[in-house]
């Protein structure tokens, strides 16, 4: 038996799995999932809502798989622009309008939800596919009592005094009743509390009539030039009788040591807690457990993008000279002036050549966010990093040139002496301040002949994880590029200034890994992509 949860105001004891455990046909909303599966499969569109959607990177994915978005939210003000601007005429909105209006999940129930988006009818026969990733923060006091309690008390998140964002995520899926929900998170949720939470929930949704699997899958196996682990969970409905497969991977990479060793912590999490066995003895064999193993590449795939293969066709930044010619200075960076692309499209790879030809998405006269930071103290420093080196061989390469400089003030007889403040200033001057024992990866110079490393949301501060790789640059990576290596697409516009920008694609899904699961969950639904349509063909390489 479960415990309560006073703080709820709810008595949350209930049968077991097992107990509960319906026939198919009698899941409540039965005729109504049949109604909507033949509807889909009669090729009217699938209605898709994305929520937690940032600025669309799984919107994007499963746009171009085909689905029709009705309707995204999140609270981000930016985001949500960007979202409205990328996507509101597909919807037939003369501007952004009503889809790109920042909304907070925790105000807004679905009927409320849909009825500003202009969406007429039942709540439960509006949506075909839910998708979208609650914050990982809402999981820090959740287990399998507190997620049941949505299945057991819809209006339960209502009285949640801690707001958590999980509870309204399986309060839309109750309420709205989508044939396919996608779920995307970290791969450290497998293991969030002490608790399997996507097991946790495929539970919740099985009771609800939904076949639940997930998965750790990796960006750069699936055309994107990026090592990125996140976990996927999809559930599809009973009633369209089938087993959903994740995607087989289309490139191939040896992942380094410490993406190996998260991936490897997060599964070895999820053993079955009441024997202590491992993964590998029992997890795969349990009768109802839905993790599956992560997809691995096949011999002879095609290598996963390089940034080289990435960025090398947008225009040549020399920091240090904008500097010295004024086209670089403090201040807000905006998108408004375009800069022609360093090659043709014949010279450019694959890949570059899709992010410029994207259906829907395709370059205008040029690049327009190809802007970068203002660090003049650290351009010489990039300058001498080689590929691959991190903060420490960093600060190393700025305390050489520190003690260059006082050699030839010495040759001038005007070296100041050590400690003194001359001496101070000319260290900060060459010098980063932060601890190399405590910060040894706040820099990383990019390698031009494989992936790039995870890009986070921190890109909103800073940038410095993403030097770029060519030291004739000397910098940190543009917007532009940060976008193409998380494969958003040169026509993609974000909203706001720089900063903005970087954390919209930092926190984003890449749109082709959303691209690859939203084909599989078209042919779950028996609405296959016509091959035609199948953006990867022909472009990258």
């Amino acid at each position: 038996m479960r415990p309560d949860h006073p703080s709820l105001g709810f008595d949350t004891q209930d049968e077991s799995p097992a107990a509960s455990r319906l026939h198919p046909a009698e899941h409540p909303g039965w005729d109504l999932m049949t109604r909507k599966l033949e509807r889909v499969r009669s090729g009217h569109h699938i209605r898709t809502i994305d929520l937690f959607s940032g600025c669309g990177g799984i919107t994007l994915g499963f746009h171009t798989a085909g689905f029709h978005t009705i309707g995204a939210m999140d609270v981000d003000s930016h985001a949500a622009a960007s979202l409205g601007r990328n996507f509101a005429h597909f919807l037939g909105q003369a501007d952004m309008g009503v889809l790109g209006h920042p909304r907070d999940i925790t105000r807004l129930d679905p009927a409320t939800f849909l009825a500003d988006l202009g969406i007429p009818g039942p709540v439960d026969d509006c949506v075909d596919v839910l998708v979208g990733g609650p914050p990982c923060q809402a999981f820090a006091r959740v287990g399998r009592a507190k997620l049941r309690e949505v299945e057991d008390h819809p209006q339960a998140f209502k009285v949640d005094p801690r707001g958590n964002l999980y509870l309204r995520y399986l309060a839309y899926i109750r309420e709205t009743r989508p044939l396919a929900i996608v779920m995307e998170n970290v791969p450290d949720i497998l293991n969030y509390g002490g608790h399997d939470i996507p097991q946790e929930i495929c539970e919740i949704l099985d009771e609800q009539g939904y076949r639940c699997k997930y998965t750790i899958m990796n960006s750069a196996f699936y055309g994107v030039p990026q090592l990125r682990e996140r976990m996927f969970l999809v559930a599809i409905h009973e009633v369209a009788g089938v087993e959903f497969h994740f995607p087989a991977p289309t490139h191939h990479w040896d992942l380094p040591v410490g993406y190996e060793g998260v991936r490897s912590v997060a599964l070895r999490a999820t053993r079955n807690r009441m024997t202590g066995r491992s993964l590998d003895q029992e997890i795969f064999g349990l009768e109802r457990n839905h993790l599956e193993r992560p997809p691995v590449p096949e011999p002879g795939l095609p290598r996963a993008i390089t940034v080289d293969q990435a960025i090398r066709d947008l225009p040549f930044l020399d920091a240090e000279a904008m500097v010295g010619s004024g086209n670089l200075c403090k201040g807000a960076r905006r998108f408004a002036n375009p800069l022609p692309y360093r090659v043709g499209n014949l010279e450019c790879s694959g890949y570059a050549r899709l992010m410029r030809t994207w259906p829907g998405f395709q370059a205008r006269d040029g690049v327009y966010d190809h802007v970068i930071r203002y660090l003049p103290r650290d351009y010489k420093i990039f300058r001498r990093m080689k590929p691959g080196d991190h903060y420490p061989q960093a600060k190393e390469l700025a305390q050489e040139m520190f003690r260059e400089a006082l050699l030839e003030l010495g040759k001038r007889n005007s070296a100041p002496i050590e400690g003194s403040s001359g001496w101070q200033s000319l260290w900060n001057e060459f010098v980063p301040p932060y601890d190399d024992g405590k910060f040894p990866n706040k820099w990383r110079k990019l390698e031009a002949d494989k992936p790039a490393r995870t890009l986070l949301a921190h890109l909103g501060k800073d940038s410095y994880t993403h030097i770029h790789p060519e030291s004739d640059q000397a910098r940190t990576i543009s917007v532009r590029e940060a976008a193409r290596l998380q494969s958003f697409p040169d026509g993609f516009s974000f909203d706001g200034t720089m900063n903005p920008a970087f954390r919209q694609i930092g926190n984003a899904v890449p749109p082709l890994m959303a691209y690859a699961l939203a084909r599989e969950v078209r042919n779950a639904l028996g609405a296959a992509l016509d091959e035609k349509e199948d953006i990867r063909r022909g472009h990258i390489i």
